[in-house]
């Protein structure tokens, strides 16, 4: 009751302020003015006012907003751990896929992550080397890949 008496006199005053700025030949902002003033009395006279009286005192709709509260920041965590992860499964299960087929490289007549059925084909010989201090440093290295046959 006392919700809709103070809706009721906000209006009024915002009715009034309306007249006043009218008055003052801003009828523009006047109309602005009595618009904004019309939506509380609406208010009241459409039961909204009633509804949200009712609402702030009953538990049980404290429950629901906190229930409704719980679903939005469940909702909003899985958003986010979903981006983490690089979109949704669709978008991952065609990533996958994708990499699948671009096993191969590029100039290879054999997929470069097969089976292992024989040996790598030997590389193209390579230029001779120049003769300088930093080769012998590769030359574990350069064993480890030949007997990998990379």
């Amino acid at each position: 009751m006392i919700a809709e008496t103070v809706c009721s006199a906000v209006s009024a005053a915002g009715l009034g302020i309306a007249a006043v700025t009218a008055y003052r030949r801003r009828f523009l902002t006047a109309a602005r003015i009595a618009a904004y003033s019309l939506v509380p009395i609406g208010l009241v006279m459409t039961g909204v006012v009633e509804w949200l009286a009712d609402t702030a005192f009953s538990p049980v709709a404290w429950a629901g907003f906190g229930v409704l509260g719980v679903a939005w920041v469940l909702f909003m965590t899985t958003r986010a751990v979903e981006r983490r992860r690089g979109g949704t499964r669709k978008e991952r299960k065609e990533a996958r896929a994708a990499a699948r087929r671009d096993a191969v490289a590029p100039g290879a007549s054999a997929p470069s992550l097969g089976s292992g059925a024989g040996p790598a084909a030997e590389p193209a010989p390579r230029p001779a080397k120049s003769s300088r201090g930093g080769d012998d440093d590769f030359s574990d290295i350069e064993a480890i890949l030949k007997k990998h046959g990379i």
